[in-house]
């Protein structure tokens, strides 16, 4: 038996990166997995995927930044597999700005994406377990840079410290109807968004990754597959009354000076 056997799993965000990897593990561990997002190709190469390799898996498209649409993510798969019993929001926007050059139109696209797809994606799962009277997980992914984060990245930081307070409203709100939601304030991470980041936004070549790892304590980025497999836990039976939990995935100590 798999962590997530016979679990019904979403993924938001998932054609690549983090939610890729969270759903190929949510697929290893036994889930019918669901991958939500805007960009067709690579997010049913990654379905075809997790079918050969025997999982059940759809995939829905979405563009998440229309809260309607993150609904209706959510709703297909009910439709389809006549429950969600887990929902992964992994989508993000990390485009750049600074608390003086950020313009409302680049702040609305962080809330659309950052914020406001987690919420009505979980509203719309929380409201099928709660007319099941089923229990549910809910694991959302934030950013260590939700404690404070570069000066370059205001938007950002402003909006994923929202969906924190979000994750611990909502595990408030719903502990007595066992559904159970955590997030993980992920540190640098190597995928292929930070990539396309580093060389769009900060002019990096080739070779930043080796860079990046140098100026680590661990030496290295974390891995999308290190994440996906906590995820995972949490998702599961083993985190066992876990709930409301905004967990440090870093190797940088929040308060912790040199």
């Amino acid at each position: 038996m798999g962590l997530l056997e016979d679990r019904i799993v979403l993924v938001n965000g998932g054609s690549q990166g983090v939610g890729a990897a969270v759903a190929r593990a949510a697929a290893r561990e036994g889930a019918t997995v669901a991958v939500a997002a805007r960009r067709s190709e690579p997010a049913e190469a990654l379905v075809a995927e997790l079918a050969d390799a025997g999982a059940e898996a759809m995939f829905v498209r979405a563009d998440l930044a229309d809260a309607a649409e993150a609904i209706a993510a959510v709703q297909a798969v009910v439709a389809a597999y006549g429950r969600i019993d887990c929902l992964v929001n992994s989508v993000g926007l990390t485009s750049r700005g600074s608390l003086l050059d950020t313009t409302p139109e680049l702040f609305d696209a962080h809330i659309a994406i950052n914020l406001r797809a987690p919420f009505f994606a979980m509203q719309a799962a929380v409201t099928d377990m709660l007319a099941r009277k089923a229990p549910g997980t809910v694991v959302n992914i934030i950013t260590s840079s939700a404690h404070g984060g570069q000066s370059f990245l205001a938007p950002y930081v402003a909006v994923k410290a929202g969906l924190a307070g979000l994750t611990r409203n909502a595990a408030h709100a719903h502990r007595w109807d066992r559904i159970r939601i955590n997030g993980l304030n992920i540190g640098w991470t190597a995928t292929e968004g930070e990539d396309a980041t580093q060389r769009i936004f900060h002019g990096a070549g080739d070779d930043w990754r080796e860079e990046a790892a140098g100026r680590l304590p661990m030496g290295r980025l974390g891995q999308p597959d290190e994440i996906a497999d906590f995820v995972v836990l949490l998702l599961s039976d083993c985190s066992g009354v876990v709930t409301g939990s905004v967990i440090d995935w870093d190797q940088n100590v929040l308060g912790g000076l040199d």
